[in-house]
């Protein structure tokens, strides 16, 4: 994906408000005598936060804006941590509400008259939906839009933008195609980290062989509450990536094809070579079946206790280990690029978030020209120490970013050679995407359904206007 870097259309320093806010978010946390801090205790007094980048917008002092968002703990602490500058430079107070079944609840909301202000979207097809359904969320203001224009790709802004009017600016960044496993046990048994698909699957084979059932290669659980089966739909989109090829990936989300495509099924088909097998999942969990049940946010714990090898999961799922986890090269855990058919092809899964606005107050648009901004995406790695954040940013400093993985997941998003394709169930009419698409990957696993019948029940819910 080619990310766009353009000279800077105001004069604001990179990391001036993220650096503040590290600093500041350091003095309050450290008050341990400093141990394990070279012994300063870290208790040094942090410099005042510079508020000349939010002069532009004027007194907006006592006024509140309303967010609602999926991003629920761990994520929410330093997701309203980043909003503080903001907060403490303009005297807006931001009121954070989130839930797992935003998706669901939003359009309830907008019609029963009763939307936030903002709305962090996770997927274009809602974002599609509320605009061509229920004419609800405002274009994005001027501001806005100059700032994506300068700091994001073309791509990037395309996802935000319906039937040619640009509604929504894009937040964060997720690269999905990874794969999580323990490099110690690797070592240990002598494993290597496959480099394309077919090593992967030998070393799916060679691992069932040598564990003979005590533990098994793959851990999986597509449980999220109102949104079940989310997980399994980015194993299906990575695998038609792979298999199919970007060209089909479009098609096949745009509608030009079939859902239930030949090519389609062909590539469920090869995802259930892996996640149908029951030598081959659900370490630790259960068997075929218990994918359905496990919740996504637990499903890679199996590897931290040996009965499990791998876990295809998002780089966010770094936030998701358990406390005191090392995630490094030669740590606990840490990830590999699921791998292509060869090793000259480079096919990602990306995903992001993105504001949309139902009122245009001036704290409400104030509000959004920062989340489009370089301050708040340096804002947002500075107040992320834990990592497992990244975006498409341009101006986002990659320095300030918490850990080295999260600076490789930012390099995969700025490389041109990255062949980046969004989420595909983000893309699609919500009917399908965050409807069909979700249970039907549910019941492939409850019910051990058929790719075919799946596909077919799937493409026969697609809307008919």
């Amino acid at each position: 994906m080619t990310i766009r870097t353009a000279s800077r259309r105001r004069a604001v320093a990179l990391a001036a408000t993220g650096a503040s806010l590290a600093l500041v978010l350091s003095a309050c946390a450290d008050t341990d005598d400093g141990a394990g801090d070279g012994g300063d205790g870290g208790n040094a007094a942090a410099p005042e936060l510079d508020c000349s980048v939010f002069e532009e917008f004027g007194d907006l002092d006592g006024t509140t804006v309303s967010v609602y968002t999926t991003i629920v703990e761990p994520e929410a602490e330093t997701q309203q941590d980043s909003y503080k500058p903001f907060e403490d430079c303009t005297g807006v107070t931001v009121e954070y509400e989130a839930s797992r079944e935003m998706e669901a609840q939003l359009p309830v909301r907008v019609q029963a008259g009763n939307p936030p202000d903002i709305a962090i979207l996770p997927q274009p097809g809602l974002l599609n939906t509320l605009v061509t359904q229920y004419d609800a969320v405002l274009p994005a203001p001027e501001q806005v839009e100059a700032n994506v224009d300068e700091y994001w790709s073309e791509d990037w802004k395309e996802y935000g933008t319906v039937d040619g009017t640009f509604y929504a600016a894009p937040l964060g960044s997720n690269v999905k195609s990874y794969v999580w496993y323990s490099p110690t046990m690797f070592e240990e048994a002598g494993y290597e980290v496959p480099e394309t698909w077919d090593d992967m699957m030998t070393l799916t084979e060679e691992i069932a062989a040598d564990n003979e059932g005590a533990t098994r290669p793959w851990c999986a659980g597509v449980e999220s509450g109102d949104a079940t089966g989310w997980p399994g739909t980015d194993w299906i989109e990575d695998v038609v990536l792979r298999t199919a090829g970007p060209e089909v990936y479009d098609q096949w989300y745009t509608h030009e094809i079939p859902f239930n495509d030949p090519q389609i099924v062909e590539a469920w088909d090869a995802a259930g070579e892996i996640l149908k097998n029951p030598d081959h999942v659900n370490g630790g969990l259960g068997d075929v079946d218990s994918i359905a049940t496990t919740p996504w946010t637990d499903a890679g714990y199996p590897i931290l206790d040996g009965n499990c090898w791998m876990h295809r999961a998002a780089n966010f799922y770094q936030t998701q280990w358990p406390e005191g986890t090392n995630v490094a090269p030669d740590g606990d855990v840490y990830a590999f690029y699921l791998p292509a058919e060869t090793t000259d092809e480079r096919p990602t899964l990306v995903a992001g978030e993105f504001i949309g606005a139902f009122t245009d107050r001036p704290e409400v648009q104030a509000f959004q020209t920062y989340l489009s901004s370089p301050d708040w995406a340096n804002a947002k790695a500075a107040a992320t120490p834990a990592g497992g954040w990244v975006s498409a940013n341009s101006g986002l400093d990659a320095e300030l970013l918490a850990t080295d993985f999260d600076r490789l997941s930012a390099e995969i998003l700025a490389d041109p050679a990255t062949v980046a394709r969004f989420d595909a169930s983000d893309l699609m009419p919500s009917e399908v995407g965050t409807g069909s698409f979700w249970a039907g990957i549910t019941e492939w696993f409850a019910s051990d359904a058929s790719s075919q019948e799946v596909t077919d029940d799937i493409e026969n819910s697609w809307p008919k206007n």
